[in-house]
């Protein structure tokens, strides 16, 4: 049974509270960012939500050390929904809140950045959890050349490389000025043309509409702070019938991947791909484990391929 309109009302009528459900309206946020954005002390904010997870409208999910809270779903919300859209232009703060926000986003979107441009040049060398030739291997099977291709989260071009070889094009997208210049460079050496490479976020392509045959995310996903944003991009720029390939580590436990690999997700289970993909409006989904590693913690890569409906 959902939350009472009554003690909706009760929890929501302190301001700061309203503050604290509008910007996790818009963002899963910690308690530290929420401290940063409101200027309270880190008992406050912890009190406030305690009680608003007590009254069923916030919840968390563990990442590493801290916890992101953001809307539970359901119990009651829609009845939230209207409250907020209220006090949005109720509340003198909320405008500055949202802009605060954005920058404290930002901050955890640059310190993912940052381990990148830190080991530019070396991702082909070093251990890449689930980034294997088999598994490679394993998709470029099910791919049909030639096509035009944007691979998402490129790194440092090694895959945009092995892609050209067979394709129109490949549109190369990373969010790191060093990734994209290492790349670059690579593709120079190896006289390979066809590869347009292009600083951006996989949240925002700078990619047209319908322009694309196939796109592929390699190991790239899990990196994205919000995984469905990304593959409402990929069916935006892809063609009518065009088709997306889905390499990513399944889930896990092995918590030490974020700070060694800059990781935002411990990968995903096949249901929580498939049911993904639905909702970005792709279908004849196809989810299968390719790669199971030996030594520890065994990591494993899933595919997932799938269609963009044809008009």
């Amino acid at each position: 049974m959902g939350t009472s309109i009554v003690k909706i009302l009760r929890v929501v009528a302190d301001p700061n509270r309203l503050r604290i459900l509008l910007l996790l309206r818009a963002e899963e946020l910690s308690v530290a960012e929420l401290q940063e954005i409101l200027v309270m002390g880190q008992s406050t904010i912890s009190t406030h939500l305690s009680q608003l997870k007590t009254a069923g409208l916030v919840e968390d999910r563990r990442i590493g050390k801290n916890s992101l809270y953001r809307l539970t779903t359901g119990n009651g919300n829609d009845v939230l929904a209207g409250l907020l859209t209220r006090a949005e232009h109720e509340i003198p703060e909320a405008g500055h809140d949202k802009t605060t926000a954005r920058r404290v986003v930002k901050k955890r979107q640059d310190k993912m950045r940052a381990f990148f441009d830190s080991v530019a040049g070396r991702l082909g060398k070093d251990y890449v959890p689930g980034k294997s030739w088999k598994s490679l291997a394993e998709a470029l099977l099910r791919l049909m050349p030639p096509m035009v291709i944007a691979d998402l989260g490129a790194g440092d071009g090694s895959f945009s490389l092995l892609l050209a070889q067979n394709a129109a094009k490949v549109i190369a997208i990373d969010s790191s000025a060093k990734m994209i210049e290492f790349a670059r460079e690579q593709a120079r050496r190896h006289h390979v043309k066809n590869i347009d490479y292009r600083l951006g976020d996989m949240e925002e392509l700078p990619i047209d509409d319908e322009s694309v045959d196939l796109v592929f995310f390699s190991q790239s996903l899990h990196h994205a702070l919000h995984p469905q944003h990304a593959l409402a991009e990929a069916a935006r720029i892809l063609r009518p019938g065009g088709r997306i390939a889905i390499l990513d580590l399944a889930k896990h436990r092995f918590e030490e991947a974020r700070e060694m690999y800059a990781d935002e997700w411990l990968g995903f289970s096949e249901a929580e791909l498939e049911s993904m993909l639905q909702r970005a409006g792709f279908e004849r989904i196809q989810t299968s484990v390719v790669q199971k590693e030996s030594e520890p913690p065994h990591f494993q890569t899933l595919l997932a391929v799938a269609h963009n409906p044809a008009q």
